[in-house]
C-alpha cells in the first residue's frame, strides 16, 4: 500500500488516500541482463570456483577439446603431460591456486562448464516466458554455479 497527497485546487483542502501501485513490468531486456551478467559469473569444478568470462570459456573449451582429442589418441587418467607439454597441465581456479587436469578431468571441465551456460540460458528463456515475468535478479529459478 501507498499513500497519495491530494491536494483540491479550488479549496486547498489536504487529503489523503491509500492505493496499491502498480507493479512495474519486468522488460525482456532485464531478463536478458540478469541472464548476462550470471554467465559471467564464476562455476564450481571439483571443489573450486573457476571464471566463465568470455575469454576463460574460450580458454576452456579449446582446452576441453584439446583434451578429447587426446584421449581418442589414448591419454590415459592420472597422465598430466597429457597436452604435448613438458610440464604438467594445470589449470588457475579463481583463488589462483592450481589445480593439476588430466585429460579426462580436462574434458570434463570444459563439459560442465558448457551445462552451466545451457542452463542459464535455459532458465532466462523460462523466465521470460511467466506472465508476469518476476524480478530477474531475485527469481529463484536461477540455477545454481
Amino acid at each position: 500500500m501507498a499513500i497519495e497527497i491530494i491536494k483540491d485546487v479550488k479549496t486547498g483542502e489536504v487529503s489523503q488516500r491509500e492505493y496499491t501501485p502498480k507493479p512495474v513490468p519486468i522488460t525482456l531486456e532485464q531478463v536478458n541482463a540478469e541472464r548476462d551478467r550470471r554467465l559471467e559469473m564464476d562455476f564450481t569444478f571439483n571443489g573450486k570456483e573457476f571464471q566463465r568470462d568470455q575469454k576463460s570459456l574460450s580458454r576452456i573449451s579449446g582446452a576441453a577439446s584439446l583434451a578429447g582429442f587426446a584421449i581418442a589418441q589414448g591419454a590415459q587418467p592420472g597422465d598430466l603431460r597429457w597436452h604435448g607439454g613438458e610440464d604438467d597441465f594445470v589449470w588457475i581456479a579463481s583463488d589462483n591456486s592450481l589445480m593439476p587436469m588430466d585429460a579426462q578431468t580436462v574434458f570434463a571441465f570444459g563439459q560442465v562448464a558448457a551445462n552451466v551456460e545451457t542452463r542459464i540460458i535455459f532458465a532466462a528463456k523460462q523466465l521470460r516466458e511467466m506472465d508476469p515475468i518476476p524480478a530477474p535478479a531475485t527469481w529463484e529459478g536461477w540455477p545454481d554455479v
